[in-house]
């Protein structure tokens, strides 16, 4: 087995204070001749030790798929947090697991990076007892950027509020939702504007209701923008369940069953409710003319 250099954390929304534990891990691997790899939870651990839910940027698969693609990481290890992960021993965790059982020969971590039974694990006792073990290891300082430090907290902050555009300066790269597509209620269709369908995964967070410019990532490569509403659709609809549809521009194709990524860019507008579907669609064509003129204005491919 090839050995591997490490970086340890959740990463969720794989913001830039990750960036710098997963590039300097690609670093380290370089020199070493080793795998980059990430070893992280298929939950939170928090969720699991207080039973209350825990709601994230990302879904476990968009956190592997933008570690691999915007980092360059090699192996994801996705480990279940179950009881025997929740009481192992820190000491075991290093050794039995991480190099025992993965192969390391280097660990990253950030700063604030705790493990093992009850958290004992610190970023201290991991350096500590890396150069017992005469084991490389990298501590990350924090991140800070426009003053703030870089967190998943804030992030998920802005988020929530339909800040998009701002936390894609933090992450590095745009929010984003990758999902299959599904079969969506066909209103669009009555009214020559039809859309996608995606859900939401469970315990992901939904940006703020309302419209927002896209890029719609397609399984061959290409990409194509996008106009997005997320809400519940009080138009055509009194229940008050969310869904995510985009109708993508100069796009004439069937992507039901495809998997499908979408990136936002910059909130449009609010969701609300229209007196009549002429009058929806009017005005999904003026936000379909915001869009071409926002990447007219900005080149994202």
């Amino acid at each position: 087995m090839k050995p591997t250099v490490i970086a340890l954390g959740f990463f969720d929304g794989v913001h830039k204070g990750h960036g710098a534990l997963l590039s300097r891990t690609v670093q380290r691997a370089a020199e070493l001749d080793a795998t980059p790899a990430v070893f992280t939870f298929d939950r939170p651990p928090k969720e699991v030790v207080t039973g209350k839910p825990v709601f994230l940027i990302n879904s476990a698969e968009d956190r592997q798929e933008l570690i691999r693609r915007i980092y360059g990481i090699e192996q994801v290890i996705l480990a279940p947090f179950d009881h025997e992960m929740m009481t192992m021993r820190w000491e075991d965790f290093i050794t039995k697991l991480l190099i025992g059982q993965y192969g390391a020969v280097h660990l990253v971590a950030g700063h604030d990076y705790h493990f093992g039974y009850k958290n004992e694990g610190t970023p201290e006792l991991l350096a500590k007892k890396c150069r017992e073990l005469g084991l490389g290891c990298d501590i990350i300082p924090k991140v800070t950027y426009d003053g703030i430090t870089v967190s998943s907290t804030y992030i998920r902050t802005l988020v929530q509020n339909g800040e998009l555009e701002r936390a894609a300066e933090f992450l590095g790269h745009r929010h984003c939702l990758s999902q299959t597509v599904g079969h969506g209620h066909r209103i669009g269709r009555t009214i020559g504007i039809p859309t996608i369908n995606l859900s939401v995964p469970g315990r992901v967070l939904v940006p703020d209701h309302g419209v927002y410019v896209t890029r719609v990532y397609l399984p061959d490569g290409r990409s194509f923008p996008g106009v997005t509403n997320v809400g519940t659709r009080p138009t055509v609809s009194e229940s008050d369940a969310v869904s995510v549809e985009t109708f993508i521009l100069d796009f004439d194709g069937d992507l039901y069953g495809q998997h499908i990524r979408v990136e936002f860019c910059c909130h449009l507008r609010g969701e609300r409710k229209f007196d009549s579907l002429e009058e929806l669609r009017q005005q999904i064509h003026k936000d379909i003319a915001k869009t071409r003129a926002y990447f007219q204005e900005n080149s994202i491919d």
